[in-house]
């Protein structure tokens, strides 16, 4: 539409009656499906928390926005994600403001100082997408009905009132009690935000649709707001946001034991449930490979099940590398004679030492000894690296075997040095040994020559012949989103159709 102000776009804002009901699918979907009917898109959140990051030309975003970018069709930039809290530990947070780091908060010195730069960082980042595109599909924060909040609730009812949006509220029924979320959230919202919602969708639906009916007719005739649809349990294989998908610590998981593949046919590959973990869906292709199970462990288990170990990211390396010491895992690894890989944080946790350990760790100590499986030194400083990387990898160690360029990015804090022999898995990065690698490149797994090179690689050490591979004719996740909302979703009131 049209305003004396110039061009601005129709907003759709997907809000939520919980944390992990399905909005991330939705506005994923809705991208990809409204990308497909010649609209141009933009994917929103003006306030995202998570430790899944993804580097852009501009700095850092949620892996949601830049997962719902691609969706879209467009470039990631950091007006998709104007403001990023990447919590740390002991109740402080990294802001991200623009895609730079600002600096390490509580919740309450973040609102008390950074919440008017954050507003108007939110404010003029959705003016510019609106300026440039037809719908903005925005995307909510856990509850839009987080009545303590509502002073300052920057991804949903501060985004509802800048954006002049059309709210799209989400419930999940497999928790049980949808009515009384969906109810409850309409009751508890401010009454001009209530007002904006257009319609409910109702996800992750299991068994007969009809016993739902008189449920659906209930609701409507109680609220006036329309369900618009019931998505049946489907999961298209969308990166995860945040670690309310994992396992809490201490706690063992699996992932990808739904295949069909029999336990005989099949390799673990164990990765430490770091308390402070980050940049996890780098292992989810991993999970998606037939006859690979992905099994988040706690720091104390033995690792004498797994075939293979990749160590992830952590947001603060120091102090999970203390825990893990403390757990005994350490002395687990040492004794592990499989194919072992660290990924960033992970990467710094296999080398030698990390010096200027106080700038990122609680702990006080300067120095901190690592596990010693690649012979590198980490030193840490306030400079922080972002971006997007296109390199050649040389198979090697866990990889060896593979041949050819990867991408990904890098985030991260420090820089690491070798101090000794080892090969170089990528030009000019990283460290390996016959059977240890460590980078910092994230998305290693996303690039189909590392990750055949090391599935294939885990199966010969396990002496399983591995299946055979996927293939290229796998839809890909946000054409699996959008197919689920075309079949189910009736648009409705909603300022688009399809």
């Amino acid at each position: 539409m049209t305003s004396s102000g110039g061009p601005t776009a129709d907003t759709i804002l997907v809000a939520g009656t919980a944390s992990h009901v399905g909005k991330s699918t939705v506005a994923a979907g809705l991208c990809r499906l409204l990308a497909d009917r010649d609209l141009s898109v933009a994917p929103f959140k003006a306030q995202n928390m998570s430790n899944n990051a993804r580097a852009t030309p501009g700095g850092e975003i949620g892996v949601s926005q830049y997962v719902q970018a691609r969706a879209a069709r467009v470039p990631p930039r950091t007006d998709h994600n104007p403001v990023l809290l990447k919590p740390r530990g002991d109740g402080e947070s990294q802001l991200v403001v623009d895609g730079e780091a600002v600096g390490h908060f509580a919740a309450g010195a973040y609102y008390d100082a950074h919440w008017d730069k954050a507003l108007t960082a939110a404010r003029e980042a959705h003016a510019r997408l609106a300026a440039d595109h037809d719908v903005i599909v925005a995307e909510g924060a856990g509850s839009i009905a987080e009545i303590n909040l509502h002073d300052r609730d920057l991804a949903n009812v501060e985004t509802a009132r800048f954006a002049d949006a059309d709210v799209l509220l989400v419930a999940d029924i497999e928790r049980g009690g949808v009515f009384a979320s969906l109810v409850g959230t309409l009751e508890l919202v401010p009454d001009d935000v209530r007002e904006r919602v257009v319609g409910a969708v109702i996800s992750k639906f299991r068994g007969d649709e009809s016993l739902l009916a008189p449920g659906l007719s209930a609701f409507e005739e109680r609220t006036g707001v329309p369900i618009l649809g019931v998505l049946p349990y489907d999961d298209p294989g969308l990166p995860e946001e945040d670690s309310v998908a994992l396992p809490s610590v201490g706690e063992r998981a699996i992932r990808g034991a739904d295949d069909g593949v029999s336990d005989d046919r099949s390799v673990t590959v164990a990765v430490p449930r770091l308390p402070r973990i980050s940049n996890f869906t780098d292992l989810q292709p991993l999970a998606a490979v037939p006859g690979v199970r992905v099994a988040y462990v706690p720091l104390s288990d033995p690792l004498d099940d797994a075939d293979a170990v990749v160590l992830p990211g952590s947001k603060n390396t120091v102090d999970d590398l203390l825990a893990l010491r403390k757990a005994g895992f350490g002395d687990a690894l040492s004794e592990f004679d499989g194919p072992v890989v660290g990924l960033c944080g992970g990467y710094q946790l296999l080398g030698e030492e990390i010096r200027n350990a106080d700038i990122e760790g609680t702990s006080g100590r300067e120095r901190v000894e690592g596990f010693g499986l690649l012979p590198v030194t980490t030193t840490f400083s306030t400079d922080k690296t972002v971006e997007r990387v296109e390199r050649r990898l040389r198979g090697v160690g866990p990889l060896t075997g593979a041949s050819g360029p990867v991408e990904g990015y890098e985030i991260h804090m420090g820089d690491s040095a070798l101090v000794g022999d080892a090969m170089r898995p990528l030009e000019g990065s990283g460290a390996a040994t016959d059977r240890v690698l460590g980078t910092y490149l994230h998305d290693l797994f996303a690039n189909d020559v590392a990750l055949d090179a090391f599935v294939r690689n885990t199966f010969e050490h396990a002496g399983i012949e591995p299946l055979a591979p996927l293939g290229d004719d796998r839809p890909s996740p946000y054409d699996r989103a959008a197919s689920l909302l075309a079949a189910y979703v009736d648009p409705g009131p909603l300022p688009v159709e399809w």
